[in-house]
């Protein structure tokens, strides 16, 4: 979809919301009016003599009376007549200059699709003429499809640290993975002074066990310089990293076995992702691209940059700097750098708050049926005539359900959060690898497996520093001052095609960015930002003349974890009941015997309630629209998040917009109030 197109997308919404708006003003306005004339009739006619005063020897008075009230019923309903004339007068020419702006824009849309048409066409002729040379340009794998799945919050050490794998590398000699030695790779608990080492095996669920490790900005900078490290906004101001502060950063945090930080998974934990290392490529040294959370790593993935947010948002700021259009960047995204290039891509949503969706014009996206539920994929993939070019795959984050330890701890997805169950993790990437293998699309695609950032989880690789983006940040979201010149934690990360040569494992050094660097290249695209341009990509790793034919077409089934997590009902009447419980404790400010002013919302819960405002924003009218908005900007607890999150789900998934039954049931709104008997 074009600049061109979007831009007339927006118009059309824009003149919707305005007329939305408009026809609810003019109702309101002739409602109250309506309100007003009976009640100026009413008393009026009160005023007038009564037939108690009408007597066979004071004619007049009961003459005078029947004209005085006949009067004022028929000014009563005059005035309302001109009320109701007024209103559908006031409604039509609202319809009118809304039908005005959509057959406008719709005329306007047949031009710049033309345009598109015409402009993809030279633009695949130049492609074929610089082909053709041969010079203009360095071959490129026969990769037609990227299909890329981020999932949460691992470290590579956590991860891999054990796996043993033994391979090749890029250079064609053995090498074997770089992983963690229980000798070298250690931690001190500040509290008990004991010396912990990496070890296995690791839970396959904090949830119930530990508390969702901390990764923040100020986190991870305990985790990788130590305690009392302080961070300067100067170049090069990162402290020295020494990888030593894991333990205390988790203790710090509130856990009472800190030393799980240092935990790592057995090959027969994670045989699904242990596999496809074995069958295909592996890198070692792929590094978050800062040392932060999940949001401004998801978008250096997106768009090689994070617009300056270094940390997660807080609501205020999401409502003063994004509004209710998403996060802005000033050199764009992946997803429009390839509509410029007019290369086809979708996203895939593991359920309705995926994170891409907080990204600036994404609702205008999917308008336009970029966005697919995911269990749509695998018939997708396998249907004649796919032509998506780079495919986007979001898990499911979790349920965004609430158990006795507060709302909104996001388990219950297929993320990987470290709190959810890493088994649902495997089964997603079993069934995305084995959707594409499947298909007739594989021997002319690449799948990239990533990890967001480390999660609070033990790595003993030391990050490097990185190349700042460059470009221009937004100031409203910025919170640490970081200038962007340091990598995060290393974290796992998977290449897969049938080009890939089995066992390989890569040294190079990459981060996110790799990733829009290696469609970039890939597709002949230019570069977003500084980090992009200078990144590494993976194209050396297809490396084969031909596709393989001995990949596998299924993988293991993932581990059983012998305690499962227990979720909680997701049909419509559960929500309904959730949403009545979450109400009242939102008014007895008490959620199950806890004052919901000591359940402080977590950074998880403040970015998907703010996709959940861009979701519901999509097809709300006015008034219910700026209800959404305000409900939003007024959370100030766990439960209020989690409300918004239930009512969120409700609208988008089963149609029932709540703010909408409020206001027809208001018994002090302008409807109720004209249905009131006399």
């Amino acid at each position: 979809m074009s600049t061109c197109t979007k831009w007339i997308t927006r118009v059309v919404i824009s003149c919707k919301n305005w007329s939305s708006r408009t026809d609810y003003i003019c109702t309101s306005w002739a409602d109250e009016g309506s309100s007003a004339c009976s009640r100026w009739a009413d008393e009026g006619s009160n005023q007038c003599t009564s037939w108690d005063e009408c007597h066979w020897y004071t004619p007049w008075n009961c003459i005078a009376g029947f004209f005085c009230r006949a009067w004022y019923w028929v000014a009563k309903w005059i005035c309302k007549a001109w009320c109701w004339i007024a209103k559908w007068v006031c409604k039509a020419f609202a319809w009118f200059v809304t039908a005005i702006c959509v057959v406008f824009s719709w005329f306007v849309s047949m031009a710049c699709i033309a345009w598109d048409v015409v402009r993809c066409a030279i633009l695949s002729v130049l492609r074929f003429i610089r082909q053709g040379r041969g010079r203009d340009e360095p071959s490129r794998p026969p990769i037609d499809h990227v299909f890329v799945l981020m999932l949460e919050n691992r470290s590579f050490d956590h991860m891999f640290g054990f796996s043993g794998l033994r391979g090749v590398g890029i250079d064609g000699e053995p090498t074997s993975v770089i992983g963690a030695v229980p000798a070298r790779d250690t931690n001190v608990d500040p509290v008990t002074g004991a010396v912990v080492p990496v070890s296995t095996p690791a839970d396959f669920a904090l949830k119930n066990i530990d508390t969702d490790p901390d990764h923040e900005f100020a986190g991870t900078l305990v985790a990788l310089a130590g305690e009392g490290a302080a961070y300067g906004p100067t170049p090069g101001g990162y402290p020295a990293i020494t990888n030593s502060g894991f333990v205390a950063n988790y203790r710090d945090g509130g856990s009472a076995t800190p030393e799980r930080i240092m935990h790592c998974y057995t090959p027969d934990q994670l045989p699904v992702l242990h596999r496809l290392a074995e069958e295909f490529a592996i890198c070692d040294r792929w590094f978050s691209s800062m040392p932060g959370p999940t949001w401004p790593n998801r978008f250096f993935l997106l768009a090689s940059s994070s617009g300056g947010l270094d940390d997660s948002p807080t609501p205020l700021e999401v409502v003063d700097a994004t509004t209710v259009d998403g996060y802005r960047f000033a050199n764009g995204s992946l997803f429009g750098l390839l509509d410029e290039y007019c290369i086809p891509w979708k996203i895939f949503e593991g359920d309705e708050f995926p994170v891409s969706f907080a990204m600036n014009g994404m609702n205008l996206n999917a308008l336009q049926g970029r966005f697919t539920d995911f269990d749509e994929f695998r018939s997708e993939v396998n249907g004649d005539g796919f032509a998506s070019r780079f495919v986007f795959i979001e898990p499911k984050y979790g349920a965004h359900d609430f158990d006795v330890t507060g709302p909104g701890d996001f388990t219950c997805g297929n993320s990987m959060h470290p709190l959810d169950d890493v088994t649902r993790g495997e089964r997603l990437v079993k069934s995305v690898y084995e959707s594409i293998r499947s298909s007739p699309l594989w021997e002319r695609s690449m799948l990239l497996v990533l990890f967001d950032e480390h999660g609070g989880f033990y790595d003993h690789v030391a990050p490097p520093p990185a190349v700042p983006p460059g470009d221009t940040i937004t100031q409203s979201y910025v919170k640490n001052g970081f200038l962007f010149d340091q990598l995060g934690v290393r974290v796992p990360a998977l290449v897969i095609s049938p080009y890939v040569r089995r066992g390989t494992i890569d040294h190079t050094d990459y981060d996110h960015t790799s990733m829009p660097a290696t469609v970039e290249r890939l597709f002949g695209m230019t570069s977003l930002t500084e980090r992009d341009k200078a990144a590494n990509d993976v194209l050396h790793l297809l490396s084969l003349g031909t596709p393989r034919q001995d990949t596998p077409h299924q993988l293991p089934e993932p581990a059983v974890n012998p305690d499962p997590l227990s979720c909680d009902d997701e049909s419509e009447d559960a929500l309904i009941v959730r949403r009545s419980e979450l109400r009242t404790a939102q008014r007895d400010r008490v959620f199950r015997e806890r004052r919901t002013d000591t359940m402080p919302m977590t950074p998880s819960q403040i970015g998907f309630a703010h996709i959940a405002l861009i979701r519901v924003l999509q097809t709300a009218e006015y008034p219910e629209r700026q209800k959404w908005i305000e409900q939003y900007a007024a959370m100030t607890n766990a439960v209020d998040a989690a409300l918004l999150m239930t009512e969120a789900t409700l609208k988008l998934r089963h149609g029932i917009d709540f703010k909408r039954f409020e206001r027809l049931d208001n018994p002090d709104g302008p409807l109720q109030r004209r249905l009131r008997p006399r």
